[in-house]
Protein backbone atom coordinates (compact mmCIF):
# COMPACT_ATOMS: atom_id res chain seq x y z
CA UNK A 1 0.00 0.00 0.00
CA UNK A 2 3.00 2.16 0.51
CA UNK A 3 4.77 1.50 -2.34
CA UNK A 4 3.75 4.46 -4.76
CA UNK A 5 5.14 7.58 -5.75
CA UNK A 6 3.88 10.39 -4.50
CA UNK A 7 3.76 14.09 -5.40
CA UNK A 8 6.93 15.87 -3.87
CA UNK A 9 4.53 18.57 -2.06
CA UNK A 10 2.93 15.25 -0.19
CA UNK A 11 6.05 13.72 0.38
CA UNK A 12 7.59 16.17 1.97
CA UNK A 13 4.65 17.36 3.95
CA UNK A 14 4.40 13.51 5.69
CA UNK A 15 8.36 13.18 6.00
CA UNK A 16 8.12 12.90 9.50
CA UNK A 17 5.46 10.78 9.93
CA UNK A 18 4.85 7.11 10.58
CA UNK A 19 2.72 6.13 7.59
CA UNK A 20 -0.65 3.44 8.03
CA UNK A 21 -0.94 3.55 4.14
CA UNK A 22 -0.73 5.57 1.38
CA UNK A 23 -2.51 4.79 -2.02
CA UNK A 24 -3.79 6.35 -5.28
CA UNK A 25 -7.60 6.43 -5.88
CA UNK A 26 -8.66 5.42 -8.67
CA UNK A 27 -11.98 7.70 -9.20
CA UNK A 28 -12.77 11.16 -6.60
CA UNK A 29 -16.02 9.70 -6.01
CA UNK A 30 -18.05 6.12 -6.08
CA UNK A 31 -18.95 4.75 -9.54
CA UNK A 32 -22.72 4.14 -7.51
CA UNK A 33 -22.67 7.42 -6.16
CA UNK A 34 -22.20 9.13 -10.06
CA UNK A 35 -24.68 7.04 -11.84
CA UNK A 36 -27.30 7.48 -9.46
CA UNK A 37 -26.55 11.59 -10.34
CA UNK A 38 -26.61 11.09 -13.85
CA UNK A 39 -29.90 8.41 -13.49
CA UNK A 40 -31.93 10.87 -11.76
CA UNK A 41 -30.40 13.80 -14.17
CA UNK A 42 -32.18 11.87 -16.93
CA UNK A 43 -35.55 11.35 -15.54
CA UNK A 44 -35.97 15.07 -13.92
CA UNK A 45 -34.88 16.41 -17.41
CA UNK A 46 -36.80 13.60 -19.44
CA UNK A 47 -39.66 14.79 -17.14
CA UNK A 48 -39.45 18.28 -17.55
CA UNK A 49 -39.58 17.54 -21.09
CA UNK A 50 -42.78 16.42 -21.32
CA UNK A 51 -43.69 20.31 -19.85
CA UNK A 52 -41.49 21.83 -22.30
CA UNK A 53 -43.04 19.98 -25.62
CA UNK A 54 -46.76 20.75 -24.02
CA UNK A 55 -45.87 24.04 -23.79
CA UNK A 56 -43.61 25.29 -26.18
CA UNK A 57 -44.67 22.89 -29.27
CA UNK A 58 -47.45 24.76 -30.76
CA UNK A 59 -45.12 27.63 -31.35
CA UNK A 60 -42.75 25.62 -33.61
CA UNK A 61 -45.92 24.69 -35.15
CA UNK A 62 -46.90 28.90 -35.69
CA UNK A 63 -50.08 28.11 -32.89
CA UNK A 64 -51.30 30.02 -30.14
CA UNK A 65 -50.30 28.61 -26.70
CA UNK A 66 -53.07 28.65 -24.26
CA UNK A 67 -52.77 28.92 -20.25
CA UNK A 68 -53.82 30.42 -17.44
CA UNK A 69 -51.90 33.37 -15.59
CA UNK A 70 -54.47 33.68 -11.98
CA UNK A 71 -56.86 32.09 -13.41
CA UNK A 72 -56.99 34.31 -16.05
CA UNK A 73 -57.13 33.15 -20.02
CA UNK A 74 -53.69 33.96 -21.30
CA UNK A 75 -52.50 33.50 -24.70
CA UNK A 76 -49.20 33.58 -26.06
CA UNK A 77 -47.38 33.29 -29.84
CA UNK A 78 -44.44 33.96 -31.31
CA UNK A 79 -45.81 37.53 -32.10
CA UNK A 80 -47.03 37.92 -28.54
CA UNK A 81 -44.06 36.02 -26.71
CA UNK A 82 -44.30 38.65 -23.24
CA UNK A 83 -47.02 36.10 -21.71
CA UNK A 84 -44.77 33.45 -22.17
CA UNK A 85 -41.75 35.13 -20.44
CA UNK A 86 -42.41 34.42 -16.99
CA UNK A 87 -43.73 30.37 -17.32
CA UNK A 88 -40.58 29.98 -19.72
CA UNK A 89 -38.08 31.46 -17.36
CA UNK A 90 -39.77 28.43 -14.70
CA UNK A 91 -39.57 26.01 -17.24
CA UNK A 92 -36.42 26.41 -18.03
CA UNK A 93 -34.79 26.91 -14.80
CA UNK A 94 -36.21 23.18 -14.55
CA UNK A 95 -33.86 22.35 -17.49
CA UNK A 96 -31.17 24.27 -16.08
CA UNK A 97 -31.33 22.01 -13.29
CA UNK A 98 -31.49 18.66 -14.78
CA UNK A 99 -28.63 19.74 -17.45
CA UNK A 100 -26.71 20.75 -14.14
CA UNK A 101 -27.16 17.31 -12.46
CA UNK A 102 -26.04 15.53 -16.18
CA UNK A 103 -23.02 17.13 -16.32
CA UNK A 104 -21.89 17.13 -12.72
CA UNK A 105 -22.78 13.38 -12.95
CA UNK A 106 -20.25 12.28 -15.70
CA UNK A 107 -18.18 14.62 -14.58
CA UNK A 108 -17.63 12.95 -10.92
CA UNK A 109 -17.84 9.71 -13.01
CA UNK A 110 -14.62 10.44 -15.53
CA UNK A 111 -12.60 12.42 -12.36
CA UNK A 112 -9.67 11.12 -11.40
CA UNK A 113 -9.11 10.27 -8.09
CA UNK A 114 -6.49 11.83 -5.63
CA UNK A 115 -3.64 10.50 -3.14
CA UNK A 116 -4.42 9.59 0.22
CA UNK A 117 -2.21 9.08 3.27
CA UNK A 118 -3.08 8.01 6.61
CA UNK A 119 -0.36 8.53 9.36
CA UNK A 120 -1.17 8.03 13.50
CA UNK A 121 -2.86 11.62 13.70
CA UNK A 122 -4.57 12.26 10.08
CA UNK A 123 -5.83 11.59 6.98
CA UNK A 124 -4.06 13.62 3.72
CA UNK A 125 -5.82 14.10 0.63
CA UNK A 126 -3.90 15.07 -2.54
CA UNK A 127 -5.68 16.02 -5.61
CA UNK A 128 -4.83 18.38 -8.27
CA UNK A 129 -1.91 19.76 -6.41
CA UNK A 130 -4.34 20.57 -3.62
CA UNK A 131 -3.52 18.99 -0.39
CA UNK A 132 -6.72 18.68 2.24
CA UNK A 133 -5.73 17.37 5.75
CA UNK A 134 -8.65 15.95 8.18
CA UNK A 135 -7.52 14.89 12.02
CA UNK A 136 -8.72 11.76 13.01
CA UNK A 137 -10.71 13.02 15.57
CA UNK A 138 -12.63 14.71 13.20
CA UNK A 139 -14.51 11.03 12.05
CA UNK A 140 -17.27 9.80 13.70
CA UNK A 141 -16.41 6.24 12.98
CA UNK A 142 -19.31 6.02 10.67
CA UNK A 143 -17.87 3.89 7.62
CA UNK A 144 -19.66 2.43 5.08
CA UNK A 145 -17.27 0.18 3.58
CA UNK A 146 -18.19 -1.71 -0.32
CA UNK A 147 -15.67 -4.12 -2.04
CA UNK A 148 -15.14 -6.63 -5.13
CA UNK A 149 -12.33 -8.80 -5.20
CA UNK A 150 -10.22 -6.58 -3.15
CA UNK A 151 -11.13 -3.70 -4.87
CA UNK A 152 -13.55 -1.08 -2.98
CA UNK A 153 -14.55 2.18 -2.07
CA UNK A 154 -15.20 3.94 1.63
CA UNK A 155 -17.27 6.68 2.71
CA UNK A 156 -16.16 8.57 5.76
CA UNK A 157 -18.64 10.58 7.68
CA UNK A 158 -17.54 13.31 9.79
CA UNK A 159 -18.42 14.88 12.55
CA UNK A 160 -18.76 19.07 10.90
CA UNK A 161 -21.54 19.11 8.48
CA UNK A 162 -25.10 20.96 8.36
CA UNK A 163 -28.42 21.02 9.04
CA UNK A 164 -31.20 20.03 6.05
CA UNK A 165 -34.25 21.68 6.74
CA UNK A 166 -37.15 19.41 5.63
CA UNK A 167 -41.11 19.95 5.72
CA UNK A 168 -43.18 18.45 7.96
CA UNK A 169 -40.25 16.89 9.49
CA UNK A 170 -37.48 17.83 12.12
CA UNK A 171 -34.26 19.59 10.92
CA UNK A 172 -31.76 16.90 10.08
CA UNK A 173 -28.07 16.94 10.23
CA UNK A 174 -25.86 15.88 6.80
CA UNK A 175 -22.45 14.84 7.78
CA UNK A 176 -19.78 16.25 5.29
CA UNK A 177 -18.59 13.05 3.74
CA UNK A 178 -14.84 11.90 2.65
CA UNK A 179 -14.67 9.21 -0.15
CA UNK A 180 -11.47 7.00 -0.80
CA UNK A 181 -12.69 5.66 -4.01
CA UNK A 182 -11.52 2.56 -6.09
CA UNK A 183 -8.45 1.05 -4.19
CA UNK A 184 -7.01 -1.83 -3.39
CA UNK A 185 -6.27 -3.68 -0.11
CA UNK A 186 -9.92 -1.61 1.05
CA UNK A 187 -10.27 -3.64 3.87
CA UNK A 188 -6.89 -3.39 5.32
CA UNK A 189 -7.34 0.46 4.67
CA UNK A 190 -10.59 0.67 6.00
CA UNK A 191 -9.04 -1.53 9.44
CA UNK A 192 -6.69 1.31 9.77
CA UNK A 193 -8.59 4.05 10.02
CA UNK A 194 -10.86 2.75 12.07
CA UNK A 195 -8.38 2.05 14.42
CA UNK A 196 -7.01 5.45 14.25
CA UNK A 197 -10.51 7.12 14.66
CA UNK A 198 -10.91 5.22 17.66
CA UNK A 199 -7.45 6.48 19.31
CA UNK A 200 -8.09 10.04 18.29
CA UNK A 201 -12.02 9.91 19.45
CA UNK A 202 -12.29 13.02 21.17
CA UNK A 203 -15.80 11.63 23.26
CA UNK A 204 -14.68 11.30 26.96
CA UNK A 205 -14.72 8.01 28.23
CA UNK A 206 -17.89 7.18 30.65
CA UNK A 207 -16.64 4.65 33.19
CA UNK A 208 -19.34 2.46 35.25
CA UNK A 209 -18.36 2.83 38.71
Amino acid sequence: MNSIEIPADLKNLIANEKIDFCVKAKSNYPKSKSYGIIIFGIVWTAFISIFVIAFFGPLFLGKEVHFKTNDEPTVGSIDNWEPLLVPGLIIGLFVIVGLSMLIWGFYTLFQNGGYFVGTETRLIKCLNNKITITDWEHFSGNIELSNENNLGDIEFQLRTGKMESRKNSPDKFVPDIIYISGVNNVLEIEKSCRVRIKENDPTPVIVNQ
